[in-house]
């Protein structure tokens, strides 16, 4: 965002090179005149001094919302912000928020929906990088939604910004199927679809995806206000015989044969065959949208319900257009089999991700405190259908947030069928699965067999993050785990119970690196692990024992590492022990060149 200051006064310009500052950037400091010489010089204004001039200077110069820059007005003493000109689409409530935080002022903002904790359903396209069909109904589906009428949201793919939608619904909003349901029940209709809704004489030839015939009823004498924001969900597989042109032909060619199709030709990416680079076409789809590219052998590898002979004889790969849809989407479904038309052919698929079907999200709890758990993770939780959760490992606390009628289980007696067998029952209705680890759930988290069951069955997954205990661990110690010039390296392991370690891992092996060792589920094995830190480690190294960390009951017991199993054994500390040992563990004698003032320096020049 270019962003220029203006100040109006003598006073004013105080306040103006303190924001020019704490933006960080390079903000020039403008007067009210060179606004009115080029108002379009810059994407957002802030104006410093009375909100009387600032409305005087721009209001011969606004004309449109969507074209306006964004006006902020502090006041000279910098006690108050105030949204003025384009709050939603131009970014001016935004940038508001941004500068009162910055100097700790009052945030002005007048806009009603943001007042009213509503979508800014005019900014969604942007903030989704959706595209909007046709904003001809804006208005009227604003005025419906922000006085809270019946408004029906219709989804048919996923992704962060239909995830936004679901989880800060309004009452008054209700998420329908098709458009079967709008019937006489809403005053307005939202639809975030790649697929066309309006009415069609042909059909749509898709696989799993509902006709596209139906159209929005008639209602007291006019259509019913409707938008249609497109998100861009699509992966496009092309194939191009040499030369193809002319390129705007062929381009429009191969978008009216996916419109036609039943679906809008919004790519997230277009995928071919790197042979084809260098193409006409392809140099200009690159100028708007993403273009990757794959090889032959990449190609040959996936199979295709329409391959060609001819087209492995000149290319090396029976498919091109369908293989790369394909693999471009992460092996997802095709929407669109093989489309021929001159010199190109098409086909659309889609990430399994998007589809809204089925889908298992693995979260990561954190360490035990329920407020540990991340934003998304928690999102997650409150849109779940079913919660299974590591009943022994996380606390119950977590699941709290579950929606009305969703189903807590925990997995404690539970084998790894049963666990899956359960996620398989709720995942063939179409629900929404989290499986809930402890700390991090790619940390020793078992849940390699999991994705292994889902990959078989072709389960559509994810995984949210969460914070280690290792981390936890520091946070609590109030230690910095990697030290200048002494340590640099955090070591997560364990040691060797009944399962085996691998040779060359050790313990006595990894700890001749010195390191910060974070040791996982051996508070039971303490005697084998002291025994062989200290092949390497000086008896007099710190260590620290660690247990149930953030939990209520949460127990640290420093020492030195010669006395790391009276320490464990003494005070009856079980499996979930986190055991850390290294000379970071409360060292304060070492400073980081970070806040050396030559360091410094050289940082902010580049150098």
């Amino acid at each position: 965002m270019r962003i220029a200051i203006v100040a109006s006064s003598l006073q004013s310009e105080q306040v103006a090179h303190q924001i020019a500052d704490l933006l960080d950037t390079d903000t020039p400091i403008i007067t009210r005149q060179d606004v009115q010489n080029d108002f379009h010089a810059y994407d957002a204004y802030i104006f410093i001094g009375a909100l009387g001039i600032c409305v005087r200077t721009i209001g011969p110069l606004a004309t449109d919302k969507h074209t306006d820059p964004a006006v902020v007005c502090v006041d000279s003493t910098g006690r108050q912000v105030i949204s003025v000109l384009s709050g939603h689409i131009g970014g001016a409530n935004d940038l508001t928020l941004q500068v009162a935080s910055l100097l700790g002022a009052t945030p002005v903002i007048t806009t009603q929906s943001d007042n009213l904790g509503l979508w800014a359903i005019d900014t969604l396209a942007e903030r989704f990088h959706w595209t909007l069909l046709d904003d001809a109904d804006m208005n009227r589906v604003i005025f419906a939604f922000i006085n809270r009428r019946p408004v029906a949201l219709l989804l048919d793919v996923r992704d962060k910004g239909t995830d936004y939608l679901e989880s800060t619904r309004p009452e008054h909003v209700q998420i329908v199927r098709s458009l079967d349901e709008v019937d006489g029940k809403f005053e307005a209709v939202i639809v975030v679809s790649p697929f066309v809704k309006e009415a069609s004489p042909h059909p749509c030839p898709i696989p799993d995806v509902p006709s596209p015939t139906r159209s929005l009823s008639p209602k007291m004498g006019g259509e019913l206000p409707c938008i249609q924001f497109i998100p861009k969900v699509l992966t496009v597989g092309i194939g191009l015989a040499h030369q193809a042109g002319p390129v705007e032909g062929i381009i429009q060619a191969i978008n009216d044969t996916v419109r036609q199709s039943g679906i809008y030709p919004v790519a997230k990416e277009y995928c071919t065959i790197d042979v084809k680079a260098d193409e006409p076409v392809i140099q200009e789809l690159q100028r708007h949208t993403p273009v990757r590219f794959f090889t032959a052998e990449q190609l040959s590898k996936i199979d295709v319900p329409t391959p060609s002979a001819v087209v492995a004889q000149h290319v090396g790969t029976p498919s091109v257009s369908e293989a790369a849809a394909i693999l471009g989407s992460n092996h997802g479904r095709l929407l669109l089999p093989k489309q021929k038309g001159k010199d190109f052919t098409v086909a659309v698929a889609i990430d399994p991700a998007h589809l809204r079907e089925g889908h298992i999200e693995i979260v990561g709890a954190g360490p035990g405190d329920p407020d540990l758990i991340s934003v998304r993770g928690r999102r997650m939780l409150e849109r779940a259908d079913l919660i299974l959760y590591a009943g022994s490992l996380v606390p119950r606390e977590l699941t709290l947030c579950a929606k009305a009628g969703a189903t807590v289980r925990s997995s404690a007696g539970m084998d790894l069928d049963a666990q899956c067998a359960l996620m398989k029952q709720f995942y063939d209705q179409g629900k929404f699965i989290v499986r809930l680890h402890t700390g991090d759930p790619c940390i020793f988290g078992a849940i390699q067999e999991q994705m292994a069951y889902f990959d078989a069955h072709q389960m559509s997954y994810h995984i949210t993050p969460g914070i280690s205990s290792f981390l936890a661990a520091a946070a609590e110690l109030r230690s910095q785990f990697t030290i200048p010039e002494r340590c640099q390296t955090i070591i997560l392991t364990r040691g060797e119970g009944r399962t085996p370690m691998p040779e060359k891992e050790k313990l006595h092996l990894l700890a001749r690196s010195q390191s910060t060792m974070c040791i996982f589920l051996s508070a039971s094995i303490v005697d084998d692990v002291q025994n062989q830190l200290l092949q390497e480690y000086p008896p007099e190294t710190p260590v620290a024992a660690c247990y149930h960390l953030t939990w209520p009951d949460q127990r640290i017991y420093r020492g030195q590492l010669k006395d790391l199993s009276s320490l464990v054994k003494d005070n009856h500390l079980t499996l979930t022990t986190m055991i850390v040992v290294g000379e970071a563990i409360d060292n304060r004698s070492h400073t980081s060149l970070l806040y050396d003032k030559h360091f410094t320096h050289l940082f902010r020049q580049g150098k």
